[in-house]
């Protein structure tokens, strides 16, 4: 990276489902000295920065994200000494880390709440969201589960409910409690002391609750979660101080960064009228969160105007407070692949591709995404989600998205000697890594292609960004300029030719930067831009 970039604004983040990377031991899961084994690869490709899914002990209930002990790495992952030789080797290739931290919820394993639930006057016992019942005995208000059903959970041996945004082993931290605030800042200074470049952030606007334990007002929706305006449950003012304080501690150690993903409480349906934008933004600032997620993107269907109108709506409400991020995939959603796909064909994949990577913000890719991986099938008896269990099969979980990576054509395609957790895709024997970076004309090397295009051009990175209007139905052009370099980048989302007229592309001489079919120049003089379908093409010029 050239000198004054930031790794987490100019960079790549890659993130990693651990389970599913590479298993060094041959029990079926990833583990943290797989990943080690492939830090090679991940610089190859270009990344910058790995986020991990957590690492912590946990039941799995949430497949870690019910921890049981912020000290201590799952077994089933390796030691610590694994984890400090990981960051260690990350470290020397140039390559940091982000770990995913959970800090709303608990596992009902952890010793605090083991403890809380005994009484009312132990150490412990306020030290989660504890409330009488109601009258007849009934849950203390209407606050619902995410994951289905009321938000309480009845413990006879105190005689009061518990809160639950997820699961039932799950319980909510109470934030409001000042020794559970300093318990929880101290895991948060752990690891930075470990060395740890930064964290994503679980949940981030929901760890404090109403005071006053109010029920959410209703509204219309398809499940009783998405009947209520969650405007007690979730984004309470304490969060902000929070916020402010836990970036204090970040800044203490140089160049540490901090994510997080907010919980959008809106239906299905909200997403026909309104966006996420203005929620993800309240929190990022210089103060507090350098980034946030805003997922409009990753919900955007395949045309042109819905990623404009997610790009649009994110850019104005950041205002200047933050740096965008955009992603495509990540471990609770469908893959890319599998939702833009119908054939094994890539094309779209490689138009998605071009617009991540030059799009002005932080892009980040999920595993496997760089080779196309789809979702796998599973039939019920194979389901290892808890929701996708309970759902089915009206909702099938998040298993299809967290299949084992496909190393190369071997049994198992590489992932591990064992019998993998989840099943390998049956494409791994013509979809894998070593395949592709054996064609010229792959999905990976076209990424490898769009990274060092990046690194050559920094156009792509801190340009700035504008669109370029008048183009022809379901084409997305805009420019980047930076310091005499300017770049023209045109994606055709449709499945036939296309053809613009650009007012002042005649005015330069264009040199074609990148293109995802055969176009090795444009025509002198003209004002035409000529795309086939599904075509991204990157012109370039300097002053």
């Amino acid at each position: 990276m050239k000198v004054g970039s930031l790794w987490w604004r100019d960079g790549l983040i890659y993130q990693i489902y651990i389970r599913s990377f590479h298993d060094s031991n041959g029990d079926g899961i990833g583990d943290l000295n797989g990943i080690r084994q492939k830090l090679d690869y991940l610089v190859n490709l270009g990344v910058d920065a790995l986020w991990l899914t957590p690492i912590f002990e946990s039941p799995d209930v949430d497949f870690g994200y019910d921890i049981s002990n912020y000290y201590a790495v799952h077994p089933r992952f390796g030691t610590m000494q694994d984890f400090e030789n990981l960051l260690n080797e990350a470290h020397s290739k140039g390559l940091r880390i982000i770990l995913d931290l959970v800090l709303n919820h608990t596992s009902n394993q952890h010793k605090w709440f083991q403890q809380s639930c005994q009484s009312r006057d132990n150490p412990y016992s306020d030290w989660y969201l504890w409330r009488d019942p109601s009258v007849h005995g009934r849950p203390p208000n209407n606050w619902q589960s995410m994951t289905g059903g009321s938000g309480w959970k009845y413990v006879p041996k105190r005689d009061q409910y518990y809160f639950h945004m997820y699961y039932p082993e799950q319980p909510n931290l109470n934030w409001r409690n000042p020794e559970v605030r300093q318990v929880m800042l101290n895991v948060f200074r752990f690891w930075l002391d470990k060395g740890v470049d930064g964290y994503r952030l679980d949940i981030v606007n929901v760890f404090f609750k109403d005071a006053l334990f109010r029920s959410n007002p209703r509204k219309f929706g398809l499940r009783p979660f998405d009947q209520q305006k969650h405007i007690h449950d979730t984004d309470q003012p304490e969060m902000i101080p929070l916020l402010h304080e836990l970036r204090t501690i970040l800044d203490e150690k140089p160049e540490r960064y901090f994510i997080g993903e907010p919980f959008i409480a809106i239906s299905p349906l909200d997403f026909l009228f309104s966006g996420t934008a203005e929620i993800s933004a309240r929190y990022c600032s210089k103060q507090m969160l350098h980034q946030l997620f805003c997922f409009d993107f990753l919900h955007s269907t395949w045309k042109a105007e819905k990623f404009k109108r997610a790009i649009l709506d994110w850019d104005k409400a950041l205002q200047g407070r933050g740096w965008p991020t955009y992603v495509l995939g990540n471990h609770d959603n469908p893959r890319p692949a599998t939702r833009y796909c119908h054939t094994e064909n890539d094309e779209c994949l490689k138009l998605a591709a071009v617009m991540l990577l030059t799009l002005r913000g932080t892009p980040y890719i999920y595993y496997g995404d760089e080779i196309g991986m789809r979702d796998i099938q599973l039939p019920r008896s194979q389901i290892q989600d808890p929701v996708g269990k309970k759902y089915w099969p009206f909702y099938k979980g998040r298993d299809a998205c967290r299949s084992p990576m496909q190393w190369t054509e071997l049994r198992n395609s590489g992932f591990s000697e064992g019998k993998p957790w989840l099943p390998v895709h049956p494409n791994y024997q013509n979809r894998n890594v070593q395949s592709q970076l054996s064609d010229p004309d792959s999905l990976i090397n076209l990424y490898k292609k769009l990274l060092q295009l990046r690194r050559q051009h920094p156009v792509l990175v801190n340009g700035n960004f504008s669109f370029i209007t008048n183009l022809p139905n379901n084409v997305l052009g805009y420019q980047r300029i930076d310091q005499g370099e300017t770049a023209l980048i045109f994606l055709n989302f449709s499945n036939h030719a296309a053809q613009g007229h650009i007012s002042f592309l005649s005015k330069s001489k264009w040199i074609v930067l990148l293109s995802t079919h055969p176009q090795e120049r444009i025509e002198s003089g003209t004002n035409l831009i000529n795309l086939t379908a599904c075509q991204a093409l990157i012109l370039y010029k300097e002053k």
